[in-house]
């Protein structure tokens, strides 16, 4: 196999930031195809076509992180076998994931009439605005296969510790939809329908490159005998798997989704405020990311080898450097926090706002460190049930917080998100020390 894999066993700070950095770069290359979309098409000078396309683009968002685990899953399954040793495993995760995606992927090109029916239901947004919304879905929609096809690409490269080429593919295929986008809405004058097509022309591309860039590894070809590829034993585990983490990402959309509704209930300046705090949260975690997925790999690789003390070395690595990112984050953003808000709004009721509660904005980086580290390593030794189940008593704490500080309005919905962040990292710092000794056991 044409790759340089980290050894086992071999833990340190740089090999940390080897697979955080990248990773990090490549996550936050993805928000940034949503503002070349709207300010491509705002330039068209009009509103409802610019509604439809930023509309379009969060359904497809929350579409396409339903089926997240089939990049999640891929990366703890591909560093396993990888920390086992095992060739012919590596291949085959690769080849059943793909399965998966491009049956994902053909289903929901098949349904997308009743997948965009409910959307524009839920949304109730003008008439002007579905219109734009439904052209740019039906060409979008067929990028489908490709693009969870890429989320396993993704996640097999970085389950092999190769984030660097990950990073290259996914920073590949974000330029080249920007690229198109201009072309095709501006140049070509195609409108939103361009705009789609190049996020489908972009995604097939990219799943061209990232199939071939792996048959290349795999000696020239991806296949693998029947018997392994149809292995019950290897398909359980990953059916498993993805269900649990699909579960799990549900209940965390559900918390997302719970606190924007709360907001929205509390009037357009606080759902606005929030909203302004919430891009400051998710740049933060973005970074938070690529320390989980640096726990993902590690882990796996570690409990594939069976090597306690690189787990043990590879948890404790990637909760430091999270934790020193996230005292950073939270820093910048008391200092900053201020400056930053009036960058991004001019209303004075909704800076006014959104100051109130910078400084819960500014705790959720320190707040949420372990919630996101612990994912990541929940992940890579495949304890995707006892994450599942933690992350649903954590949503089930969130919920009930709420109602506890409900009398103090947006404050308390702040409040109750950030028991909810500790929830989820401290349940998953409590069960970890059995999970480990049953995974190590002699």
């Amino acid at each position: 196999m044409d790759r340089a894999a980290p050894a086992s066993g071999v833990v340190t700070h740089a090999r940390v930031i080897a697979i955080a950095l990248p990773m990090t770069v490549a996550h936050l290359t993805v928000p940034l195809l949503g503002v070349v979309d709207a300010a491509v098409v705002g330039r068209l000078g009009d509103a409802a076509l610019l509604g439809g396309v930023a509309l379009a683009s969060v359904l497809f968002d929350m579409l396409f992180w339903v089926f997240g685990f089939l990049r999640m899953g891929t990366v703890g399954l591909a560093a396993q076998a990888l920390g086992r040793r095992d060739r012919v495993e590596e291949r085959a995760v690769l080849a059943r994931a793909l399965l998966v995606a491009l049956a994902c992927g053909l289903a929901l090109v098949a349904l997308q009439g009743p997948i965009l029916a409910v959307a524009l239901a839920l949304a109730g947004a003008s008439a002007q605005v579905n219109a734009a919304v439904a052209d740019y879905f039906h060409v979008r929609i067929f990028a489908a296969p490709f693009s969870l096809a890429n989320y396993v690409v993704l996640g097999w490269l970085t389950g092999l510790g190769l984030t660097g080429r990950a990073l290259a593919l996914q920073a590949g295929v974000n330029l080249l939809n920007m690229a198109l986008t201009v072309a095709l809405v501006l140049g070509a004058g195609l409108g939103v329908t361009g705009a789609a097509l190049g996020t489908l022309l972009a995604e097939a591309l990219g799943a061209g490159a990232g199939l071939a860039l792996c048959a290349r590894m795999l000696g020239g070809r991806l296949g693998v005998a029947r018997a392994v590829l149809l292995d019950r034993a290897r398909l359980a585990e990953a059916f498993v798997l993805n269900r649990d983490i699909m579960i799990r990402t549900a209940a965390l959309m559900f918390a997302f989704a719970f606190f924007a509704a709360q907001g929205a209930r509390a009037g357009d300046v606080t759902l606005a405020a929030n909203a302004v705090l919430q891009n400051l949260v998710m740049v933060a975690a973005y970074f938070l990311d690529g320390f989980a997925t640096a726990a993902e790999q590690m882990c796996g690789q570690a409990t594939g080898a069976r090597q306690r003390e690189a787990f043990r070395q590879a948890v404790r690595l990637a909760l430091g450097w999270g934790f020193a990112f996230a005292l950073v984050a939270s820093l910048a953003y008391g200092l900053a926090g201020p400056l930053l808000i009036d960058l991004m709004t001019t209303s004075a009721a909704v800076r006014a706002e959104a100051r109130a509660f910078l400084p819960y904005a500014a705790a959720l980086p320190l707040a949420g460190v372990a919630a996101y580290v612990y994912d990541g390593v929940y992940v890579g030794a495949l304890w995707s049930r006892d994450m599942r189940n933690l992350m649903v008593a954590a949503l089930a704490l969130y919920l009930l917080a709420f109602l506890a500080f409900r009398p103090l309005g947006n404050e308390g919905l702040w409040l109750a998100y950030l028991v909810f962040l500790l929830a989820r990292g401290g349940l998953q710092a409590l069960r970890l020390p059995a999970l480990r000794a049953r995974a190590f056991a002699p």
